[in-house]
């Protein structure tokens, strides 16, 4: 028996870009992170995956999409230029596109949610942070893409 996914909208402040993440994990269920980098503490991003769900990024205004690597550049994060607030962040690898979710963008905050756990990635390579993310984070449905009509390669610039 095939359990059926739920969808969980997210979005900015301002409601330019979002995204629809989709389980059939109970939100009881959900792995909740709470990355210990810079990045992710200076946004209060608490973040959710589920390799066997699905997620899809959308702009309504695509122009104000950010996307912005830094560190090793692995990862396009996913940021609006008008509210400031980080939605969550996508790669493309040779295994397929993926992305994780920043939980407190979602509208309503899930009921249920479990305690976050620290993560820390400090020791991870480049490429083992790409096998980690195309193993534990979400398939894409599409890539986000930019203004442009571009999408992110997984290559850095």
């Amino acid at each position: 028996m095939t359990i059926p996914l739920q969808d969980f909208a997210g979005s900015c402040h301002c409601g330019a870009l979002g995204f629809t993440f989709r389980t059939a994990l109970p939100v009881t269920a959900w792995s909740v992170r709470e990355c210990q980098c810079g990045f992710c503490r200076a946004h209060g991003a608490l973040t959710t995956t589920d390799p066997a769900g699905r997620v899809a990024f959308h702009a309504r205004e695509p122009g104000l999409l950010r996307r912005y690597r830094f560190a090793m550049r692995t990862a396009d994060f996913l940021l609006c230029a008008r509210c400031g607030v980080y939605l969550g962040a996508q790669i493309e690898t040779a295994a397929g596109a993926f992305g994780t979710v920043n939980v407190r963008a979602m509208t309503p905050l899930p009921a249920g949610l479990p305690a976050p756990s620290s993560a820390v990635y400090d020791a991870e390579s480049a490429p083992e942070r790409v096998r980690r993310r195309a193993q534990r984070w979400t398939p894409l449905e599409t890539m986000l893409q930019t203004t442009d009509g571009t999408s992110p390669t997984g290559e850095d610039p």
